[in-house]
């Protein structure tokens, strides 16, 4: 069996219940082909960063899994056949870190005194110092 992360973002007009009722049929196709969830999260309400499919927001959950490449490819379906799911990815990773949250889950921490890195914001445009 292979690890994936799988993100899917709902429509804005969907609950959370309803959220949870998708992440819950998703979830039992992937434990009916003997594949687990290793992690699940779910993102919040999120702004995008253009409309999709005339949504201004939605819904994002991730799932972490351990499965066959058929049962992904089921989920991946799934996805696309729900009216509720207005965009998913799939991707193969290494390894899969239940014990950290994600770094959206994580929202903007940073160590003490460390900033964002910016290319313009101590130096001066032109040339004299």
């Amino acid at each position: 069996m292979s690890l994936y992360e799988s993100v899917f973002i709902a429509r804005q007009d969907v609950s959370v219940q309803d959220v949870d009722k998708l992440s819950e049929k998703f979830s039992k196709i992937v434990t009916d082909m003997k594949g687990k969830i290793i992690k699940k999260e779910y993102w919040g309400l999120r702004s995008l960063a253009y409309l999709l499919k005339k949504n201004r927001k939605g819904h994002y959950v991730m799932f972490g899994v351990d499965a066959s490449p058929e049962a992904m490819t089921e989920l991946q379906r799934q996805f696309s056949l729900s009216e509720d799911v207005i965009r998913s990815m799939t991707v193969r990773v290494e390894e899969i870190d239940k014990a950290t949250p994600s770094i959206i889950m994580k929202s903007g921490e940073r160590p003490a005194g460390e900033r964002p890195a910016d290319k313009y914001s101590d130096k001066k445009k032109g040339g004299d110092e």
